[in-house]
């Protein structure tokens, strides 16, 4: 099998660890909780950092649950943004596992954050820790809706940076690496991410200063995660996270597809030939949710693009990391 390794433009090309902040809709799908496994596996094997989690779900539990998964993977002190105006969807089962409680009454797994909104704003997170990082250092992952990122590029100078959002981008951040968006597929298709936040989609595709790769959604639905890893990879535990938060989602079988993980990957690992990346362009947002892309050679946008055997290796890796017992 041969593999292609992606020559990356030089503003992308990434540091070891990468450090990584994870912009999610937590609570909408459980792969977003598979992305967040896979980037502590990555973590503890040495290629990332991560600095922040922030939410795009106005939910109460949200943040409870990120927590969660973070003292899980040995890290509880990793701080957690929440939205300033935040989209509300009914959220899934799965963050009832924050309620979830043990014999004794304490929760089946540990956590400290009692409710999203004892967490920090999204913003002002994102810009403190811009402000502390190298320049042309960080990765930004964003899973979920806009909504942080473009609040963000819009925030003013304050007490934390003389610089606006949009500079503090510009300054400290490599790559935007995002799941949203269609781009081959085969029929119209309006992506979740995008279509239940256009304005601040938008705003992000039209006005964001560094190179991004956008991971479609004819990407993640190529790469279904399959359930006898959650029935069987996971077991060295009686209660795993994941796997209960799988099995509440959805029970199995059922392969759900990996649309989140292909952008951490794409963050982290974006040069192992695991997939493709397009001409340069520039993404536009129309208004009724739709992902146009446009080539132009001296475009900052990417779009990620994968063959048969580069799905065969991507789920192999998604398997082995996402299972990968705790580094605690």
């Amino acid at each position: 099998m041969s593999i292609t390794r992606e020559r990356l433009p030089p503003s992308a090309e990434p540091q070891t660890p990468v450090p990584l902040i994870f912009d999610t809709d937590m609570g909408n799908d459980v792969d977003d909780a598979l992305a967040l496994g896979l980037i502590h596996a990555l973590q503890s094997r040495g290629h990332c950092e991560l600095k922040a989690v922030t939410i795009t779900k106005d939910h109460p539990l949200s943040a409870p649950f990120i927590d969660l998964l973070n003292t899980f993977y040995g890290h509880p002190d990793i701080p957690i943004g929440i939205p300033k105006n935040g989209i509300r969807l009914k959220a899934d089962r799965f963050l009832e596992l924050a309620r979830v409680t043990d014999q004794s009454g304490e929760n089946l797994h540990p956590y400290d954050l009692a409710k999203s909104e004892n967490a920090e704003k999204a913003v002002p997170l994102l810009r403190r820790i811009l402000a502390e990082s190298d320049d042309g250092s960080v990765a930004v992952v964003q899973v979920g809706f806009s909504t942080n990122l473009s609040q963000l590029i819009d925030s003013e100078p304050d007490a934390i940076s003389p610089m606006s959002g949009h500079e503090l981008v510009s300054r400290k951040v490599r790559l935007l690496s995002l799941m949203a968006g269609t781009f081959e597929y085969e029929k119209l298709h309006l992506e979740f991410n995008v279509k239940h936040d256009i304005p601040s989609a938008q705003n992000v595709a039209f006005n964001w200063p560094t190179p991004v790769t956008w991971s479609g959604f004819e990407v993640g639905v190529a790469i279904p995660y399959p359930s006898e890893s959650i029935e069987n990879d996971y077991n060295y535990l009686s209660h795993h996270p994941i796997k209960d938060a799988y099995y509440l989602y959805i029970p199995p079988p059922h392969d759900r597809p990996c649309w989140d993980l292909t952008s951490v990957l794409a963050a982290v690992w974006p040069d192992r030939g695991y997939f493709s990346l397009s001409q340069p362009g520039t993404v536009n947002i129309q208004d009724d949710g739709f992902s146009q892309f446009i080539p132009n050679e001296d475009g900052q946008h990417r779009y990620m693009k994968v063959d048969k055997e580069q799905i065969i290796r991507m789920t192999e890796a998604f398997v082995q990391l996402c299972s990968q017992k705790p580094d605690r």
